[in-house]
């Protein structure tokens, strides 16, 4: 099954290059990825700095709840500034 809250997935060749630049980056990778995330709807997606959304991947591991979850997917249906 595929978690509704998470981090956001990478594409292969971009993990291989930050997990030897950014330290911590493969600690994301230690739980199932989401189809949406605490990064995404802080408006981070797409092409924005990968240290800022893991920033925000450490923040929800660290603190995951069931509760932040539902906040997560709260903010994911009413997001209307960067929603594509």
């Amino acid at each position: 099954m595929f978690p509704l809250v998470g981090p956001r997935p990478e594409r292969p060749h971009f993990v291989s290059h930050f997990k030897e630049d950014i330290p911590r980056y493969m600690t994301r990778h230690l739980v199932k990825s989401g189809l949406t995330g605490w990064a995404q709807v802080n408006g981070l997606r797409g092409n924005t700095s990968v240290r800022a959304r893991l920033r925000y991947d450490m923040y929800y591991l660290e603190n995951w709840s069931i509760l932040f979850d539902l906040k997560v997917i709260f903010m994911t249906i009413f997001a209307r500034r960067n929603a594509y």
